[in-house]
């Protein structure tokens, strides 16, 4: 009896590695859980850039109506594919979008924006990356949808692409800026 137990262990473990990954290669790698959604925004205070000094605090200037967090870094290829829409969703004027830059030098994020455009109302410069930290960022870019309160109502990992704006986060926004 015990002969036939040690011939059916493996072939056990064989069956139970493929439901895990048959379950791991359904999830979708953008869509990771935040420890921070429907709690405050944790307090900072972000520095400007040399061109463009104005600190970006939060809560302080995240509450009063809804608002874009967005980290991305001069460094990041996918901040670069997502900028376009960025600039879209800025000229659209939905909500205000503000930047969070990380993981960069100041003079990198500087020239980032003079070449892509700059679809931020403020841009904070995380010197220390403590920020990204508190905001359970895992890579660049991630997109945060703060409601009027200050709370965090949504995370994007990746770019924003038009797909996503349109059917999650624009709806999300409207949603969240009725009274």
């Amino acid at each position: 009896m015990s002969r036939k137990i040690v011939f059916l262990l493996p072939l056990l473990v064989v069956v139970v590695l493929l439901v895990f990954f048959a379950v791991g290669l359904r999830m979708d790698p953008r869509n990771l859980p935040s420890a921070l959604l429907d709690r405050p925004l944790p307090a900072f205070t972000l520095a400007g850039l040399p061109d463009r000094p104005q600190p970006l605090t939060g809560p302080d200037q995240l509450t009063g109506e809804v608002a874009l967090v967005n980290f991305f870094g001069s460094w990041c290829v996918a901040c670069v594919q997502e900028h376009p829409m960025l600039n879209r969703i800025q000229a659209e004027d939905v909500a205000p979008l503000h930047g969070i830059a990380f993981k960069d030098e100041p003079a990198a994020t500087t020239r980032f924006l003079a070449r892509h455009g700059d679809p931020y109302d403020r841009v904070g410069y995380d010197t220390t990356n403590r920020i990204a930290i508190e905001f359970g960022v895992t890579g660049a870019p991630e997109t945060f949808v703060i409601d009027k309160a200050g709370v965090i109502r949504h995370k994007h990992v990746g770019p924003i692409t038009e797909d996503v704006w349109a059917n999650t986060l624009r709806p999300l926004i409207e949603d969240l800026q009725k009274p």
